[in-house]
């Protein structure tokens, strides 16, 4: 009984400290490029991921990697973006993503 109790208690803590480390993905747009920043919930940027860009109908355009400091550029001029973009940021281990709207896309553009 003793161990069962034990066993439960450790299986309890394990999700708390998998929370701890939880990856952000952000991206905005200047009009000519999508930034993405990815980092980690400590602040610490992601070194190693596979950046994938996928247009508004999920279709796979683009994967690049990371830059060391957790940041990469993706020239508009490169992918079909009418229809928004989903970016998602995969190191393996952890994943996550950000939608990138039309709106968010022609927000800071004068034309």
């Amino acid at each position: 009984m003793i161990r069962a109790l034990a066993l439960a208690g450790s299986c309890a803590v394990a999700p708390v400290g998998a929370a701890a480390h939880q990856m952000t993905v952000f991206a905005s747009s200047d009009c000519e490029t999508v930034t993405v920043e990815a980092k980690f919930s400590n602040g610490n940027p992601v070194m190693i991921a596979d950046v994938r860009v996928l247009d508004g109908n999920n279709v796979l355009l683009l994967t690049l990697p990371i830059n060391d400091d957790g940041t990469l550029a993706i020239p508009l001029d490169s992918v079909d973006h009418s229809g928004g973009l989903s970016i998602e940021v995969d190191t393996g281990s952890h994943d996550n993503y950000w939608i990138v709207t039309p709106d968010d896309l022609a927000r800071n553009c004068q034309s």
